[in-house]
């Protein structure tokens, strides 16, 4: 991989790039990314899927060129992303399993990458078991996945690990300065310090939705300090929750139905699998939009502590420093620790199927209590 790529890509996973560099040197048939959502690892798989076609190519730095656009024009670079919530099982079967049989149309490689490899099915992923095992000798495969657990153990252990950290967030406010400079400097810092290592979240908090859902959280956090629950302002909380999961839901079913017309030529209406496939992303959209806007409200109680303790530089919301200590005036440092545990177990008891109503109203009238 040349000094300049692989620089751009793993400034900031130092182990990462370690083994890239071991993967070049003697490449492997199948790699698994493993790390947390907005750490780089689809920037680094474009980068050694580059390098690995213009290896051998007969114009390296025209192949280079190629496979770095996304999409890529590459011939020889198949990439696989979810429609929706769960690959296709066709998609698996037809374009890597099925792809993999066919030689390089030219060069001596062909790489193909699985965006989000745990959202691939147990079947898909039984199926291309056979594939990561015993590939042909010009074919590389290469899985990203944010939730390993999610993969069969027989696919990870066909496949060659790659580390990714969550990213610090000075590493995520240079990206925010590269692709949101527009927005306020203090905002930028705020997000990247409330993303939890992931920049894509951070981009997402600078979008008017996110703005909206970080004002909501907070309405919350503020209602259970000055003790103004009355009017439930969590229900802002799933009403924002409840338009993302539509949001998606749509978008996902639009994108499956599109896909399953080309595999399989049918003309008009959705089929089954696109409606499944939507109602999946919508709930994943809507759990993963609840989960955010607790986070940010247990942000907001730990800032507090941080600033009755005398340590305002440690926290979070760093735009919104008159109001955290408004918030914080006369304060016990220890009550808003207890609210910020509260939001914890909350969050955990989500994942459980609680009625979300109830569990953020007893959450926040529990906060009002700790925080009085």
């Amino acid at each position: 991989m040349n000094a300049s790529a692989l620089a751009a890509v793993t400034e900031h996973q130092p182990a990462a790039r370690v083994a890239l560099e071991a993967a070049l040197a003697s490449p492997h048939h199948a790699y698994l990314f493993v790390g947390p959502r907005g750490t780089g690892k689809r920037e680094a798989a474009r980068a050694l899927a580059a390098e690995l076609l213009a290896a051998e190519a007969s114009d390296p730095d025209d192949a280079r060129r190629r496979a770095l656009m996304d999409p890529s024009p590459h011939p020889d670079l198949v990439w696989l992303v979810p429609p929706g919530t769960q690959h296709l099982v066709e998609d698996v079967r037809e374009r890597v399993i099925k792809g993999a049989s066919y030689r390089p149309f030219e060069g001596r490689r062909r790489v193909f990458v699985i965006e989000a490899a745990e959202a691939m099915g147990d079947e898909s992923q039984n199926a291309l078991l056979k594939t990561l095992e015993e590939p042909p000798h010009f074919v590389h495969l290469v899985l990203l996945s944010s939730e390993p657990a999610a993969l069969l153990e027989t696919v990870v252990s066909r496949c060659e690990p790659i580390r990714f950290a969550a990213l610090p967030p000075e590493a995520v406010e240079e990206r925010l300065e590269a692709e949101a400079g527009e927005q306020p400097a203090a905002e930028r810092r705020a997000a990247a310090r409330l993303c939890g290592g992931d920049a894509r979240r951070a981009l997402f908090l600078l979008t008017d939705a996110g703005r909206g859902l970080r004002g909501r959280a907070e309405a919350c956090a503020r209602a259970a300090r000055a003790g103004t629950l009355d009017d439930a302002p969590w229900i802002g909380l799933l009403e924002a929750a409840e338009q993302a999961g539509e949001d998606a839901e749509r978008e996902a079913s639009a994108r499956v139905a599109e896909r399953e017309e080309a595999l399989r030529g049918k003309r008009g209406g959705r089929g089954r699998e696109a409606s499944e496939a939507g109602r999946r992303a919508g709930r994943r959209r809507r759990t993963e939009v609840l989960d955010v806007s607790l986070a940010l409200c247990g942000a907001w109680f730990r800032d507090l502590a941080a600033v009755r303790e005398g340590a305002s530089e440690m926290t979070i919301n760093v735009d919104r420093a008159a109001e955290l200590r408004a918030d914080a005036d006369g304060l016990d440092p220890r009550a808003p620790r207890r609210a910020a545990e509260l939001v914890l177990d909350t969050r955990r008891r989500l994942n459980v199927h609680v009625s979300e109503e109830l569990a953020l109203e007893a959450l926040f009238y529990r906060a009002e209590s700790e925080l009085r």
